[in-house]
């Protein structure tokens, strides 16, 4: 079996997009992020998903992005709500990107990549259901492929061909649900929500921030029930 690296942050993509991976054959190594982000209870979700894949290894890296800031995720400005429901803000880039989060995440995988002599990055990125996020488009992933196959020793020696691949970068939120679905992926396990808040001392998903819409929009076109949020 080949290695594959899988960024895996809980959510109902990264974890389709490990679901993919396992069903074309590779070798899971699921690599994840505690970046101080206020979503963290999604790392539960991760290890979970982890441990029912069954993965070869998985990896949680620490490092702590609130230092930085420049994200509502990672710093004390407010997750914005219902944002999808309002045309004249459709097209912003909202505040929950992270700056260059995808960057740093995807040079961690390249690295781990490199070590464990894989050329295989799956990353969970969407370009048609999404926040707008401009490290999700698919010219920023060749671009980072590009370089990956610049800045390596495995790629410069003629070692490793590397590939980041984006199995669900042109497929709708629900086309994704029902993909992930036909594989028997769990997503009662996943974890979708920016904000989450307590309720009778657990975490519960707030519902109305961008991922928690899009999430409801996605089961709801696809005629499947969230048991995460039922």
């Amino acid at each position: 079996m080949k290695p594959a690296i899988i960024l895996l942050s809980g959510g109902v993509d990264s974890t389709t997009s490990m679901a993919i991976a396992k069903a074309e054959g590779f070798e899971i190594y699921a690599l994840s992020f505690d970046y101080g982000q206020k979503h963290g209870v999604e790392l539960e979700s991760a290890r979970r998903i982890a441990a029912k894949y069954e993965v070869k290894k998985h990896l949680i890296i620490r490092f702590d992005m609130r230092e930085i800031g420049g994200s509502a995720l990672t710093s004390d400005m407010e997750v914005p709500k219902e944002r999808l429901d309002n045309a004249a803000e459709i097209n912003i880039i909202p505040v929950t990107y992270v700056p260059a989060r995808n960057t740093i995440f995807l040079s961690f995988a390249l690295a781990w990549a490199e070590t464990i002599n894989s050329e295989d990055i799956f990353i969970g990125v969407n370009a048609v259901d999404y926040s707008g996020y401009p490290d999700c488009r698919p010219e920023y992933i060749k671009a980072y492929e590009d370089m990956a196959n610049l800045a390596t020793k495995a790629s410069v020696e003629g070692r490793a061909m590397f590939h980041i691949r984006t199995p669900l970068i042109n497929l709708t939120k629900s086309e994704i649900i029902k993909k992930g679905t036909e594989l028997g992926v769990d997503y009662s396990l996943t974890w979708s929500c920016y904000d989450p808040v307590q309720k009778n001392g657990q975490y519960v998903p707030c519902l109305r921030c961008d991922s928690c819409l899009l999430r409801a929009r996605g089961f709801e076109e696809a005629g499947i029930k969230d048991s995460l949020v039922t």
